[in-house]
């Protein structure tokens, strides 16, 4: 009597491709550390998780205020990433980055306006209007890269770019200037857009300034950070760094380095739009000003004093400098500006690394020294 045959399995073809998606996660969790980020090693993850653990407690031993203005401090971190991107990685120093905060903010502000907030709406607003920023800024870098502007003449364009946008978005006051239910109002600006909403059985849950939207914003400000650092290891962020120590020979060594700037414009973009969703979700409004030139500069001074070339650097110098700037607008708001120009001077001509940046080297050289 014959023997029945075998049934066919997929079963080794199964276990290679789980081998395959484990190691490809190894290598991914491995780009935490590389050489375009400073930090690495026990000392610096367990320094990175008592910060997360003390800012995660926080909430507990403060005011509901202090809070949620810690919220609006985290907002500003993502744009503040995406230009360390753009201008510390890839050598574009960019004066465009409100003019993407601007246009995902009043992309939030319109689509939740008329599509309101149920059933996590918001979410979905978010996500197309981040998009919409990494989309407008693709479009502006590909006519700048691959028309081959580079220099000092990237910052004229972007920053003539949020000059433009700006001054039309003033004269969106009549009446006519609609989009569906939500009117743009010009130098008044959007408002009474609904927060971010979590859709819960028992009723939505409204991000309002508070605790909750600060742990939301924490989460995602880990999450955006230990993504950039993977991405900034990872051989797109050689390509980066090589482009803008010598694009020449980044292009004879077969990169198309208009593609990589383009991208990581894009990437910088999104960011931006990321900002200037959550900024409209934060506080409901939205105006022109958000793109005018101070707020245009100011993203320039964070990045400068933390440390354009490491994405840590110019998280921690990002934080820094906006409380300083705060605590500079409530109790002498005429000179905030100033004390701001004086500090991105100082920066440029003593530590043109970055205030953090240096500072991070310095104690990873005397934890250097320890060891020995």
């Amino acid at each position: 009597m014959d023997r029945p045959d075998t049934p066919h399995t997929d079963e080794p073809l199964v276990a290679e491709t789980q081998i395959e998606r484990r190691s490809a996660l190894a290598i991914w969790i491995s780009r935490l550390e590389g050489p375009q980020t400073m930090g690495r090693g026990p000392v610096f993850w367990a320094t990175a998780a008592l910060v997360v653990l003390a800012a995660i407690l926080y909430p507990l031993f403060s005011d509901p205020f202090a809070v949620g203005n810690s919220a609006y401090f985290m907002v500003w971190t993502f744009m503040a990433m995406g230009l360390g991107v753009v201008w510390g990685y890839t050598g574009a120093l960019s004066f465009g980055q409100t003019a993407f905060f601007g246009l995902a903010g009043y992309a939030y502000g319109v689509l939740t306006i008329n599509f309101g907030a149920a059933y996590g709406f918001t979410w979905i607003a978010l996500m197309i209007s981040v998009a919409l920023g990494g989309l407008f800024a693709m479009l502006i870098g590909y006519f700048m890269f691959y028309g081959r502007i580079k220099g000092v003449f990237v910052g004229i364009v972007t920053l003539s770019v949020t000059l433009v946008l700006e001054t039309f978005m003033a004269q969106t006051a009549g009446p006519q200037w609609r989009i569906g239910e939500a009117r743009l109002n010009g130098f008044n600006g959007m408002s009474g857009m609904p927060p971010l909403t979590i859709p819960w059985p028992g009723g939505d849950v409204l991000l309002y300034p508070g605790v909750g939207l600060y742990y939301v914003l924490l989460a995602m400000v880990v999450l955006c950070y230990l993504g950039l650092r993977m991405l900034l290891n990872a051989p797109f962020g050689n390509v980066l760094v090589a482009i803008r120590e010598n694009p020449e020979r980044a292009e004879m060594l077969g990169y198309d380095t208009r593609a990589y700037q383009m991208l990581s414009f894009a990437l910088g973009g999104a960011l931006a739009g990321l900002s200037g969703a959550l900024y409209t979700a934060w506080g409901q409004y939205i105006t022109p000003s958000s793109m005018g030139l101070t707020a245009a500069a100011l993203p320039i001074v964070w990045v400068a004093v933390g440390g354009r070339r490491d994405i840590t650097a110019t998280l921690l110098g990002t934080l820094a400098v906006l409380f300083a700037f705060q605590l500079l607008t409530v109790y002498g708001s005429q000179y905030a500006l100033i004390v701001m120009g004086a500090l991105l001077l100082f920066t440029v001509l003593l530590t043109p690394e970055g205030l953090i940046a240096t500072a991070m080297r310095w104690l990873g050289r005397l934890v250097g020294r320890a060891k020995r």
